[in-house]
């Protein structure tokens, strides 16, 4: 079986970030005006009043110190509470693939390719700015790649389940080399006015170049020698937005249509199927746990993070083995454990082993056990 390598990463970071001071000040002067406003039906019990937030509650819940998002003024005003974003014409390059392309750069710089190298572009993340075209074709084009490109949705696993697409894609021979996008613009899935969920997420790109490795030319190789997809139904993480809500109004704007869990439930769901997930991929590539240096997890909760590494380990991971990008970035789903492995891949000695494992609606969950080069 051909050997496939990551041979390149790259990363776009908003420009604007959100501490959770702001956000939890722009929270309670909304939940204020609300109670103020309903304060005869609470009175009444017909209208629940509205509990504040609180930074100490945000970071005890999520580990999350900010965020960064493509536009933070209209979501810190009270009255709106959503990024205020104007469309752009349909012969502009959309916001998506906009940050794709800058993502991208980086990567093809990283991995020593062009454009000229590429064949298959693969956007890969869980919200779509449109249903069509693919944004894999428009960023395709704005990058004059010759070949193929499609889109895909795996939600917060949507990264490593578009690595494993690429290697199939360069151990078939249907590609060179594969450019993977994880364009998270999670800001627009959010309800900001949700105390339990109004810290959670940020927004970011990440991009991988994949390719065989006899052909690789780039100094920051990792060879792929495992990949693994996992995925059983669950309703506990959920969004119901799209082209079918017109077929019922009384469903316009309900917030539903918006990201919305049970935190609990996934947390307990979800941790244990990870930590196994990984144990088993670890297996399959032939090496035990203690063999492997680092783990890059899907950023979405610290406490997640620290019981799945205890779960695969048996003990406390120390400082470096399951690197934290949260507190800045928050939860970018399918970005955040592309994001870790990006910022924490160039200390590690020739021949270090490393998992990139992914975990979220679906439930979905990806693995992929790499060794630097």
């Amino acid at each position: 079986m051909k050997q496939v390598v990551i041979s390149g990463t790259g990363l776009y970071t908003p420009p604007n970030s959100i501490s959770n001071e702001e956000l939890v000040a722009c929270f309670n002067a909304y939940a204020d005006q609300f109670n103020a406003d309903n304060a005869g039906a609470i009175e009444a019990g017909t209208v629940t009043a509205l509990e504040p937030s609180s930074v100490a509650f945000i970071e005890k819940a999520s580990g999350i110190k900010s965020r960064y998002v493509m536009e933070k003024e209209g979501i810190l005003d009270p009255k709106r509470m959503v990024s205020r974003i104007a469309e752009r014409a349909d012969d502009e390059l959309s916001l998506q693939a906009e940050i794709c392309v800058a993502a991208a750069q980086q990567a093809l710089d990283r991995a020593g390719r062009s454009a000229a190298d590429i064949d298959m572009v693969l956007v890969a993340c869980s919200n779509m700015q449109r249903a069509y075209p693919a944004m894999a074709v428009e960023v395709q084009q704005a990058l004059n790649i010759d070949g193929y490109g499609f889109d895909m949705n795996v939600a917060c696993s949507s990264a490593t389940f578009g690595i494993q697409q690429a290697v199939a894609a360069v151990q078939s021979g249907q590609a060179r080399a594969v450019l993977v996008l994880n364009p998270e613009i999670t800001s627009g899935h959010l309800n900001w006015r949700d105390r339990d969920s109004h810290f959670i997420f940020g927004d970011a790109c990440t991009a991988i170049v994949i390719e065989a490795k006899d052909a690789a030319v780039s100094q920051h190789q990792f060879e792929i020698l495992d990949t693994k997809l996992k995925t059983s139904f669950s309703n506990n993480i959920r969004n119901n937005f799209g082209f079918l809500n017109r077929f019922d109004e009384a469903g316009a704007g309900q917030p539903d249509k918006l990201f919305k869990q049970q935190g609990r439930k996934v947390f307990k769901d979800v941790c244990p199927m990870a930590a196994e997930m990984i144990k088993e991929s670890i297996a399959r590539a032939g090496l035990e746990v203690p063999q492997v240096s680092r783990y890059w997890l899907h950023q979405a909760n610290l406490n997640m993070n620290l019981l799945i590494s205890k779960l695969i380990l048996g003990r406390e991971a120390e400082p470096g083995e399951a690197p934290v990008i949260l507190d800045s970035y928050a939860n970018t789903s399918s970005a955040g454990s592309i994001i870790a492995f990006h910022k924490h891949q160039d200390d590690l000695p020739t021949g270090a082993l490393g998992v990139i494992c992914s975990f979220g609606a679906g439930y979905s969950i990806g693995a992929v056990v790499v060794r630097k080069l």
